[in-house]
């Protein structure tokens, strides 16, 4: 990176230009909430939730509004109601809309082009389940994820894909065609940040061809900002991005120039295929279907343990889906009562569907 960029990204004092204003032209998908949430109530709430991750209420549908299969939804973030709400939230309302069957509809380009009609800008990632004749299919593009749960089993339905898991995909790219990093970035990787100091010295490199670790010497143009930097949940893509798989970002640029991340950006999900009708299901048995805000602080074990140990003792209750999505999420708000009694915090939205799949044989969908 240029020494001009690094220092108005990251250091502090240094003027930034002024925001541009937002666009005059209204959204052609304007944002709603989702029908099965709209009227929805909150097990908790406070002024300054949007600073107290404990205090975020979490929205569950209303108990008259039961979800195909009795699935169970909830969800907790910063702000349900402003009306300038990112495109995230937009494509949140369509991509649960309806639950568990649900089919994409459009494509990428056509997100770009009513983003770019409607003078807005953002992405989202997705995770989608579909139905379909005794099988279930689960397309993730982004950092959701999804499990299914059985009393003796966990199995991941979907893979992350963030800077670090497509590091090599996305190194290849920047090889073919260079000028997407416009003598700003180095497509190579480091284990730590190289410094002017290093010039000449033998240190370990990753390129797009490579699994390991091999040497070179630090030349000048490896002083550059790295194309990936950072490691786990702090990867980030050109200094940005932090998934490089999702629907949106057309006019995404990195900092105070003009280089777009969109090319290094795939919204091709990847499909896991779960055959239900090969699986003696029991009542308990569920997919746990969440975005990163409950997996930055719980783990696929640790999700597991929390529906094992509550549907069980709960089978009479009609609610109990429900129950158990809002119990996850009130699980990463740091609340000393939560079942795990670790006191995980999560600063990040969360959405969560427990869906359970013992009455998928009477009541298969599809689209």
């Amino acid at each position: 990176m240029s020494a001009g960029w690094f220092r108005r990204r990251f250091l502090p004092g240094e003027p930034l230009p002024a925001p541009r204003p937002p666009g005059p032209r209204a959204s052609p998908v304007p944002y709603q909430r989702p029908r099965f949430l709209r009227g929805s109530g909150s097990s908790s709430g406070a002024a300054d939730a949007s600073r107290r991750p404990d205090s975020r209420p979490v929205r569950s549908p209303a108990r008259g509004r039961a979800l195909p299969w009795n699935a169970g939804y909830a969800e907790a973030a910063d702000d349900f109601s402003a009306s300038g709400l990112s495109m995230q939230r937009n494509l949140n309302s369509m991509r649960i809309k309806p639950p568990v069957g649900s089919c994409a509809s459009g494509d990428d380009e056509v997100i770009g082009r009513e983003l770019e009609a409607s003078g807005q800008v953002g992405g989202c990632t997705a995770l989608v389940a579909v139905s379909l004749q005794g099988k279930l299919y689960v397309a993730n593009a982004g950092d959701s994820r999804a499990i299914l749960v059985r009393r003796d089993e966990i199995r991941p339905l979907s893979s992350e894909f963030t800077p670090e898991t497509e590091r090599q995909r996305i190194q290849q790219l920047a090889f073919v065609y260079p000028e997407l990093l416009a003598g700003e970035f180095t497509r190579l990787e480091f284990p730590r940040r190289l410094k002017g100091d290093d010039l000449g010295q033998k240190v370990l490199f990753r390129d797009h061809h490579m699994r390991g670790w091999s040497y070179k010497r630090v030349d000048k143009s490896d002083l550059k900002y790295p194309l990936i930097h950072g490691q786990g949940r702090q990867a980030r893509l050109l200094g940005t991005l932090a998934v490089s798989r999702g629907l949106g970002d057309h006019q995404l640029r990195v900092l105070d120039t003009n280089i777009q991340l969109k090319p290094f950006l795939l919204s091709v999900p990847q499909v896991t295929v779960l055959d239900v009708d090969q699986l003696e299901l029991q009542e308990d048995d569920v997919v746990v279907m969440a975005t990163d805000g409950l997996w930055d602080v719980l783990s696929n074990e640790q999700v597991a343990w929390l529906v094992r140990s509550f549907l069980p003792g709960n089978q009479e209750d009609p609610y109990r889906f429900l129950k158990l999505a809002q119990m996850l999420i009130h699980s990463t708000q740091g609340k000393d009562d939560s079942l795990t009694g670790e006191g995980q915090v999560s600063y990040d939205d969360v959405s969560v569907f427990v869906i359970p799949l013992h009455s998928q044989g009477q009541d298969s969908s599809g689209c």
